[in-house]
């Protein structure tokens, strides 16, 4: 019979094993939320702002929609616009007194 145990791989037994699935220390894990709700309330801002950007401007935004058959910017500011609607959720979730994260 083959020893497969902890012995096995070099560590002894009565330490616990740390994989993917060990909790990370309260310091980092605190931190990685922090860094999560702030990209989540940061995405819909961002997103508005790049719609805004998308949008053709004067008769040179008409020509490029024209020569596109009318889809140039306006789709992509579409797009931006609901990536944003997609990402309201964290502000919605602020704005009604819940921590972003949950």
């Amino acid at each position: 019979m083959t020893n497969t145990g902890p012995e096995a791989m070099g560590r002894p037994s009565d330490l616990p094993a740390r994989g993917l699935a060990a909790q990370p220390a309260p310091k980092v894990a605190a931190l990685a939320r922090g860094a999560a709700d702030a990209l989540c309330l940061a995405a819909t801002p961002v997103f508005a702002f790049c719609a805004v950007l998308a949008l053709p401007a004067g008769e040179h935004g008409m020509h490029a929609m024209a020569d596109h058959g009318g889809a140039a910017g306006g789709s992509m500011a579409l797009m931006y616009l609901l990536m944003s609607a997609a990402h309201a959720g964290a502000w919605l979730r602020l704005v009604a007194g819940e921590r972003p994260g949950r």
